[in-house]
This record gives C-alpha cells, structure tokens and sequence, in this order.
C-alpha cells in the first residue's frame, strides 16, 4: 500500500511506500514532469524553462492510482508519474563489487564472441563496469589486433602519441613506460583533461622475464584507508596536485585529489602518478598531513593485501577503468626474450553510452520474444 500526503505548506510531497518515507519538493516534481507540454516526446529535453518556474510552487492535490502517481501543481499543470521509477534508488558505485588481491574469478571475455554477438559484448562491459577491468582472450597477434573490437565500443582516443601505440623498451625513451623498470601502481594521464577513461592493453609478445602486470582495486583502496584512517582519507579529497607532462612538442597539465568524491560522498576517481605529480606549496601543516597520508595509501596499494598479479600471455588483452584501478608492472630483463605491448584509450561516456544502449536493446528485444 503506498500512500501520499502534502507537508511543508504544500511544498513537499511524502510518499510512505512499504514502510519507507521519502519527500520530493514540489518545484522538482514539477521541472521533472514526464508529459510532452515538460519534455519533448522525441529527444527527452525539456521544454519549459525550469528557472523560471514560481519559487512558491505547491501541489494542489496528489493520489495514486494503479502505479501512477497523479500531481495537480499551484500553477494549473497536471502531470502523471510512474510511481516505481520515482522511488528508485539512485545508481551508486556502492552496488560495485571491491575486490582485493584473493579475487577468485576475474571477469574475462572472448575476443571473438565479443565481436560478433551482442549479448556476448554486453557481457564484456558489465564486467568491465563491475570490476574495472576485464581480461580479454583471443586476440590477434597483430599490431592493431584490438581495433576492431574498439570501434564495436566507441572511438579510440587519439593522444599526442597517436592512437594505439607501442609500450615496449626503446632507446632514449619519452616516457618512463617505454623502459625496463617497474613500474609503481598508477593511473595513466591524470595531466589530460579530459583523462582517459578506459586503457586497452593488448599483448603481442611477452617472452621477458618478468614484467607481470599488477591491479588494485582504488575503489577498494580508499574504502580501507576511509576505514582505517578517516582523516587521511580526507586529507587525499582535500588536497588537489598538479600533474604535468612535457616534451619537446607537448605541454600538458591538469590537477585533481588522489581520491575524488562525488555528492554522496562516494569514491569515483582515484589518481596516482608519481612521476608527474606535483604538490602545490600549501601551509606547512597541510603538507604534513598530506604527505602522511599520502604514504599510507602509497602502502596500501603497493602492498600484498589489495595486489593482483598477473602476467598477459600473447593474444589476451586487458582493459581497464583509468578512474578506478591503479596498474602497474614488474621490472622485465630482455635477455629473456622481448615483451611487447600495444596499448589505447577509449573514453567513459562511449563506453558507457554503448553498454547501457546494448542493456535497453537487450532487454526490450527478450520482452518482445516473451509477449
């Protein structure tokens, strides 16, 4: 039984629905009007201007019928709302699985599947979009092997270094990457702006010895420091670097907090990159205490308990969330054969746009086959 009632004055609007309450404002009931006098049928945009809606809006008269939510509003408009999608829980990353170094079962892909069946790719991208990574299997041993199943997904994001690109050991390299070392836990790019959302990382050959990638969860990362040391988890939101690259022909900056949160207060980015940050001079007691904190999330995630290894065997891929996962590698000595690596970057919003068109596409098309 679900049952409505005006407070506030008739600003606000309680709906009591199995035994929980929430409140909805009367002007955002009226701006969120589904009816094609609000929005436009074709293309979802509003057409009214919301701003210009009367700051002393009240609701005249609501009542519930058969799933609908009807609405009288002060100002004459009548609106009607599908009361289930009214209550529905915001999407939230707290509904993502973390994980740590013990994670069982990583999500993993066929190249091939993905390619050519839609079902089989959505798969693919919810994994991606759960975990932050997913490892790829079947892919052609060719320098640009991966293309075809990027552009299934969305536009590769061409960089100053061009689209996919060698991460392989050379001589008078411009980027740390393109040497033998370790490298520590890090996202790519943080001084682009926009950074780039997901990293695909194909492996042609990797007969060196060592090398092995490394994952951590920075989702799960900044959850244990949250828990373990609330105010240095505050001090990496608070506290905002500069990262920079340059070279001869590139100049680029950016700056952001090692642990972002968006309104609810959720981890959404995390950043690390030790070869490019830059620390702004700020008092000398936040320093103190940034720098503190910063060490101990350096800790966690260099650490055994959140650390995933593994190492690509040529043919697999690995794509991961830029915004989540902090990778990194093993120092590799050539001696033992060559490792070589491809690697692109193709952005959040079409990823995003294609997994949740796959989803609608997906689930209307078995609706269909069960009427």
């Amino acid at each position: 039984m679900t049952q409505v009632s005006l407070v506030a004055d008739h600003r606000r609007l309680a709906i009591d629905h199995r035994g929980h309450t929430k409140e909805f404002a009367a002007l955002w009931l009226r701006e969120s009007s589904p009816d094609p006098d609000t929005l436009d049928p074709r293309t979802g945009q509003r057409l009214i201007e919301a701003a210009a809606l009367p700051l002393d809006l009240r609701i005249e008269q609501a009542d519930v019928e058969d799933e609908t939510l009807h609405i009288r509003f002060s100002d004459g408009h009548r609106a009607g709302f599908d009361l289930n999608a009214l209550l529905q829980t915001p999407s939230s990353n707290a509904a993502k699985p973390l994980w740590e170094a013990d994670l069982d079962a990583p999500p993993q892909a066929d190249f091939d599947a993905a390619l050519n069946d839609d079902d089989a790719l959505l798969e693919m991208l919810e994994g991606l979009h759960h975990y932050g990574f997913v490892l790829v299997s079947g892919v052609p041993t060719t320098e640009d092997g991966m293309q075809a199943l990027i552009e299934r997904v969305g536009p590769l994001r061409r960089t100053n270094w061009g689209g996919i690109a060698d991460v392989k050991s050379v001589a008078n390299a411009y980027d740390l990457t393109m040497t033998q070392r370790g490298l520590e836990p890090h996202t790519d790019n943080p001084y682009r702006d926009p950074i780039p959302g997901y990293i695909w990382l194909h492996c042609l050959t990797n007969a060196a010895d060592g090398g092995d990638n490394t994952l951590v969860d920075g989702y799960r990362a900044a959850q244990v420091l949250r828990e373990r040391n609330p105010d240095a988890f505050d001090a990496l939101t608070r506290v905002w670097p500069t990262f920079r690259y340059q070279d001869d022909t590139t100049h680029l900056e950016s700056e952001g907090p090692l642990i972002e949160l968006n309104s609810r207060g959720e981890t959404v980015r995390v950043r690390y990159s030790n070869r490019t940050e830059r620390v702004p001079a700020l008092p000398a007691d936040e320093l103190e205490a940034y720098y503190a904190a910063r060490r101990e999330f350096y800790e966690l995630i260099t650490g055994d308990e959140l650390t995933l290894h593994l190492k690509l065997n040529p043919g697999q891929m690995l794509i991961m969330d830029n915004y989540r996962l902090f990778h990194g590698r093993r120092a590799y000595e050539l001696a033992g054969g060559v490792r070589h690596m491809r690697q692109g970057y193709v952005d959040r919003d079409s990823t995003a746009s294609r997994r949740l068109v796959l989803r609608r596409q997906l689930t209307h098309s078995d609706s269909e086959e069960v009427a």
